[in-house]
């Protein structure tokens, strides 16, 4: 049995840091999957270290009482799914690298999914966004209509829309040429609205820059990141939202990227076609929309089955 240590904590742990190198040099994953990941791991630390226990001694019972603890502490169990989900990489990690003979968190059941369906705005709300952002001329204004525009064209994630480059944009304007989570690159086509949008927004760009300054962004900013944050973006929506009658609460990045998935699907779009948009690497994460293909379904059942309006 290995020896308990009473002051154990993941920034101590050369495992965790192992780990976390790997995420980096191996997966090329995000700056907010980074962080996920090693938040998580030192809230395991930590409640390891009160059972006198090590992070890389932990034994299956140490980690079932960890998600035990969770729950009766009521976090929600999609953030118990992300939990389970960095511990088990984690253990995985360190069997694969000959760090432990076993796998403390094979034998781990998942938490119960409870997953909600995607908030997202109806076609009528996204035009109200739309209708409102296009009764602006200035400067501003066509930025943040080229910004909701391929937002909504796209589904971008949020990160990738605001340090979105210049060389992004493919010569014939047509299509986004995006790198994504992991490092990965995906095409992504831009309708006529998008590129009419982005095309006027280009003409003012210099106006987001100082005087004789260039910019590899398309949404420059004279900020420390040199582009349009997620921030003020957020904020700028939230804004758009109240002056197009919605409630503010309800509009967010995200929501919109949800809106774009649920409504192509809506009119006919395959699964597949909206996964490589979104830049899913697992069909099962865009099946959250299964709801919209089985309200088209069941509306194609009610309109055309010859038994569905029996005359």
């Amino acid at each position: 049995m290995p020896q308990k240590r009473n002051h154990a904590t993941a920034t101590d742990s050369r495992a965790v840091e192992n780990f976390l190198e790997m995420l980096l040099a191996e997966r090329g994953v995000s700056k907010n999957t980074f962080d996920s990941y090693h938040r998580d791991l030192k809230d395991l630390a930590r409640a390891l270290a009160g059972r006198g226990r090590a992070i890389d001694e932990a034994t299956s019972d140490d980690l079932r009482a960890y998600l035990h603890a969770l729950e009766k502490a009521g976090l929600s169990p999609r953030t118990s799914a992300r939990r389970l989900s960095a511990l088990r990489q984690f253990y995985r990690f360190l069997y694969a690298e000959g760090a432990r003979a076993d796998d403390p968190s094979s034998v781990l059941d998942s938490p119960k999914s409870g997953r909600r369906l995607p908030r997202y705005l109806s076609e009528e709300e996204v035009v109200a966004l739309l209708d409102a952002v296009r009764r602006k001329a200035d400067a501003k204004g066509l930025r943040m209509q080229a910004l909701l525009e391929i937002l909504y064209a796209t589904g971008l994630r949020v990160s990738e829309l605001v340090a979105l480059p210049l060389s992004a944009i493919a010569s014939d304007k047509r299509v986004l040429i995006v790198r994504g989570k992991g490092n990965k690159e995906r095409m992504v086509p831009l309708g006529e609205p998008a590129m009419a949008a982005l095309e006027a927004y280009r003409g003012v760009r210099k106006f987001f820059l100082g005087e004789g300054e260039e910019s590899k962004w398309v949404f420059p900013s004279r900020g420390r990141t040199g582009h349009l944050t997620r921030q003020r973006f957020l904020q700028l929506l939230k804004e758009l939202a109240v002056e197009a009658g919605i409630d503010p609460a309800r509009v967010s990045p995200h929501v919109l990227r949800h809106a774009f998935a649920s409504h192509l699907l809506a009119h006919g779009a395959d699964l597949r076609s909206v996964q490589q948009m979104l830049g899913h690497a697992d069909i099962a994460t865009t099946q959250i929309y299964t709801h919209v293909l089985r309200e088209r379904l069941r509306h194609l059942v009610d309109v055309h089955h010859p038994l569905a309006n029996p005359r």
